[in-house]
């Protein structure tokens, strides 16, 4: 009878300046139990809330991502539950040593729905139950960098990886043996997981900073497009991150075609900007976009062993602007509002100085990509 009463009353029990726990005694001694069975998130929020009637409550990753949420809790989709974080409700985020890109926080969108002193008991035991997650998702990278060793190939002295042991890491690492997989390349790997796990029913590895994406190939889903649509909130998540960037290969099958799709995605990644944060090899459509991806030390190298004669004055923007105007002389002297005699004066002493003939296709195009390697 006195625990009945309890039951009933507790909500205004907890709300009093007390130094007793919140939840009932059985609630906390079964999820202590259920903490040390290994149930997940959403077994324990499902437990510890249900004596608060229909109250939605849910628990969301710093990218909007749900990680879990109360039977009564309609679905919200991460690009909602990343605004909603600014828009109010009790926010309570749980400590632990993961990374910000997948960082819990419980959230309630009614702040009179439970007692603060009810979620935060909550918020700790849900923190209690994250350790041996930390430690699954551990195993589960060491075994995805075991697969992407094999891709890179193997130390000098060594066996040569084959198809068998291709194969042999795939299962390893969780992943169908024989099909079509994608290579992904991030800046982070930490954030490269995060945006995998909110592909649905998504099958992947993740290594250090590189995934391989199993794509079944009767599924319409898009990764790449989904991926895209991820990649801002997850550029939101703690400290602005502008460097934040991710390469995808093409589709491939089998040890050699797999290399070749890291090698795609490892380009990919370094062609990826700012405007384009995710990029994908078959989007390098124009000579700009294929020299992105070469490494800003070999471009500026390139750049001033076939510009560094002209300067940073008026020759060189003259053969910007000649070029941009498909070397006509009479718009680019309208350009520059120069004499014609002016220009062909001009173009001369940078052919002399740069050993290049602007009369040859070849030559125009080794200036061209010169310029874009600023």
């Amino acid at each position: 009878m006195t625990e009945a009463v309890y039951l009933r009353q507790w909500g205004d029990l907890s709300r009093r300046p007390t130094r007793l726990f919140a939840l009932p005694e059985n609630v906390r001694a079964e999820l202590s139990r259920l903490v040390e069975a290994g149930a997940g998130p959403e077994e324990l929020l499902d437990w510890a809330c249900a004596h608060l009637g229909r109250v939605s409550c849910y628990l969301l990753t710093a990218s909007g991502r749900t990680v879990a949420r109360t039977p009564s809790a309609p679905e919200l989709p991460a690009r909602q539950a990343s605004a909603a974080s600014a828009r109010g409700g009790v926010w309570l985020r749980i400590e632990t040593e993961s990374s910000p890109y997948d960082a819990w926080q419980l959230h309630v969108p009614d702040p009179d729905a439970a007692p603060p002193r009810v979620l935060h008991e909550i918020a700790e035991v849900l923190a209690q139950s994250r350790g041996a997650q930390t430690r699954r998702l551990a195993a589960e990278r060491l075994a995805g960098q075991e697969l992407v060793g094999v891709l890179e190939g193997t130390p000098a002295g060594s066996t040569p990886a084959d198809s068998g042991a291709l194969e042999e890491a795939l299962a390893g690492a969780g992943l169908p043996v024989g099909g079509t997989y994608r290579v992904l390349a991030a800046t982070s790997g930490d954030a490269l997981a995060e945006g995998l796990r909110h592909l649905e029913n998504a099958v992947y590895a993740v290594g250090r900073s590189v995934a391989v994406l199993y794509e079944d190939p009767d599924s319409a889903t898009d990764a790449a497009g989904a991926l895209r649509a991820v990649w801002p909130m997850l550029q939101r998540c703690g400290e602005p991150q502008p460097e934040l960037r991710l390469g995808l290969g093409t589709r491939a099958e089998g040890l050699e075609a797999l290399r070749a799709s890291l090698s795609q995605a490892r380009f990919a990644l370094t062609s990826a900007d700012e405007a384009v944060p995710v990029r994908g090899v078959e989007q390098l459509d124009t000579l700009g976009e294929l020299m992105a991806g070469i490494p800003p030390e070999v471009r500026s190298v390139y750049r001033a062993r076939i510009l560094g004669a002209l300067g940073d004055g008026m020759l060189r923007e003259t053969l910007e602007v000649f070029l941009a105007n498909n070397c006509s002389w009479a718009r680019t002297a309208e350009a520059l509002h120069l004499h014609v005699n002016t220009v062909h004066y001009r173009i001369e002493r940078v052919e002399v100085l740069t050993g290049r003939d602007l009369s040859r296709l070849d030559h125009k195009l080794d200036l061209y990509a010169a310029l874009r390697c600023g």
